[in-house]
């Protein structure tokens, strides 16, 4: 059968490195997606100080390029004939505007286009790995805006807080219509969505909660609990949304919670979904 495989995008810092640290001690061979090289060597030696036998791969992939996206891709499908897990960790929060290269509003394209054209050329490596698994993460953000069809990219009009919301929406739903799409093509793969609660990581560190999330969240070891709850627990069936079980599902032990309205929406999903195609130019083959 051989070494399970899991690839973690934004695995060098916060949730992604306790992710990248519990599924190597688990015996999983970790591919530590990271757009800083030298950071995710650092945290791959940091790993391997208390965890000897474990097998990592650091790699280089800036999400918010789709030309980054694409070689990284082209790397894992020409070096690794399996992969158990994806985890679609990485993202930013709230940051300045920026238009990336591709002409994407960066939290758009860092938090969820990026993982979707990834999820695309990944998706036949996971289609032959029985048993395999798509993990996104969303954030309670998602309640924070609707997904602006008109202006997706925030052209007329910038709202940094509004724009994370819509592509934390966005992961939501991209997770959910993965996992209908899964289903009707009669693959073992499944997808699941989680989000961290409140938790003390770098993401916080450029917003207003800098000194909120120590007080009411939890650290990110505890933070990363749910993201690997939907990652490794054999109870789920697929289409499952994980967070914490505390007061708001700001920190707490994992369980399955509940989304907003529009996250559900299966038509604006659809949309949504052939949407991303166009932008990306990527197209599933399911």
């Amino acid at each position: 059968m051989g070494q399970k495989i899991a690839l973690i995008t934004g695995a060098n810092a916060g949730l992604g490195f306790e992710e990248s640290k519990h599924l190597a001690e688990a015996g999983y061979r970790v591919i530590m997606a990271c757009r800083d090289i030298d950071k995710g060597l650092k945290a791959k030696k940091e790993i391997l100080a208390s965890c000897q036998k474990a097998v990592i791969d650091v790699l280089e992939l800036d999400l918010s390029s789709q030309k980054s996206v694409r070689l990284f891709a082209d790397l894992v499908k020409q070096d690794y004939h399996r992969l158990d897990l994806l985890i679609n960790n990485a993202g930013i929060m709230m940051t300045p505007k920026k238009i990336t290269e591709d002409g994407f509003e960066n939290q758009l394209a860092t938090n969820y286009l990026g993982h979707f054209a990834l999820t695309g050329y990944l998706l036949h490596l996971l289609k032959i790995t029985e048993n395999s698994r798509v993990v996104s993460l969303s954030s309670l953000a998602h309640r924070w805006s609707d997904i602006r069809f008109s202006d997706i990219n925030f052209v007329d009009g910038y709202d940094k807080r509004e724009a994370y919301g819509q592509s934390k929406l966005a992961c939501l739903m991209f997770a959910y219509e993965l996992e209908r799409r899964l289903k009707v093509s009669g693959y073992s793969t499944i997808s699941v969505v989680a989000h961290p609660g409140i938790s003390s990581t770098n993401l916080f560190k450029s917003t207003f909660l800098k000194w909120l999330s120590p007080i009411i969240g939890q650290p990110a070891k505890d933070g990363a609990k749910p993201i690997l709850y939907a990652a490794l627990s054999k109870g789920l069936d697929g289409g499952e949304y994980i967070g914490p079980d505390g007061f708001n599902e700001w920190r707490g032990n994992p369980k399955i919670v509940d989304s907003n309205l529009p996250s559900k929406n299966n038509q604006n999903a659809k949309r949504l979904w052939e949407l991303s195609e166009e932008l990306t130019g990527v197209k599933y083959q399911f």
